[in-house]
């Protein structure tokens, strides 16, 4: 079972305009696309329904078209000109709790049949419930952690505008996994969001424990944008009305 755990916290920190910063406990699940009917199955606490304590459900990510989600993973891989012949698709992202669900970003991890990293798809959804990802390939051999670059296409924070880069800085996951994303304009830094978290293993006393522990999580997480949206406009955030979001699904990034 290569499916997992991961408990951390989330933090963010703006230097652009005006200075602010965050920080919460949070955790993920590590869902290999595979195995997924067999966790749902098997765990009393993490449900295949859209109800439940806590719940997964391939829907609720991708097009939302109840269209397998390997199957359009893979399609996104293949438009981009990379073929993981069949190898493992991790995805990081929060559960659903007591039905709701909402997950900022969540993370493919696209692997070689030899479970070397092939590609990283970086899921984006805002507050709209409007969605855009950004696939980056992974170079061979590479070591350490993975660096990897892609100009913003989809509006998301009302306080950032769009000209912008993400850097990403990712540690695979393992005993522990981080994944950072650095945003900045031109050479300038703006903003800094990281989740950093340890492995726990995937059972019904993991997740109890973590639901105890981190109540109402995604409840948190919406009601956690919204107040600290209301900070920055305290602090002089100036607001950018949203755009139509990019006809392509996927922006296509680079390696570093």
């Amino acid at each position: 079972m290569t499916s997992a755990l991961y408990v951390g916290e989330v933090t963010h920190r703006r230097v652009a305009d005006f200075e602010h910063a965050l920080r919460y406990r949070l955790y993920m699940l590590l869902v290999d696309l595979d195995e997924a009917a067999s966790l749902t199955g098997r765990l009393r606490w993490l449900s295949g329904r859209r109800l439940g304590l806590m719940s997964w459900r391939a829907a609720d990510h991708g097009d939302r078209s109840g269209r397998p989600l390997r199957a359009q993973v893979e399609g996104h891989l293949a438009a981009a000109g990379i073929d993981i012949a069949g190898g493992p698709i991790r995805l990081l992202t929060m559960p659903r709790i007591l039905g709701y669900g909402f997950n900022p970003l969540s993370v493919y991890f696209c692997h070689r049949p030899d479970g070397t990293l092939a590609a990283l798809l970086y899921e984006v959804t805002n507050t709209f419930h409007e969605r855009h990802s950004y696939l980056v390939a992974v170079p061979e051999q590479v070591t350490g952690p993975i660096r990897q670059t892609a100009d913003k296409r989809f509006y998301v924070s009302p306080f950032l505008p769009m000209d912008l880069t993400y850097d990403f800085v990712v540690r695979p996951p393992g005993e522990a996994v981080s994944v950072v994303v650095k945003v900045r304009k031109g050479g300038a830094p703006v903003l800094t969001a990281t989740f950093a978290g340890d492995r726990r293993p995937l059972t019904d006393g993991q997740l109890l424990r973590a639901f105890v522990t981190h109540p109402l999580l995604t409840w948190k997480v919406i009601g956690g944008i919204h107040w600290e949206a209301v900070r920055g406009l305290l602090k002089g955030a100036r607001y950018r009305g949203r755009g139509k979001p990019p006809v392509e699904p996927v922006t296509v990034g680079r390696a570093v």
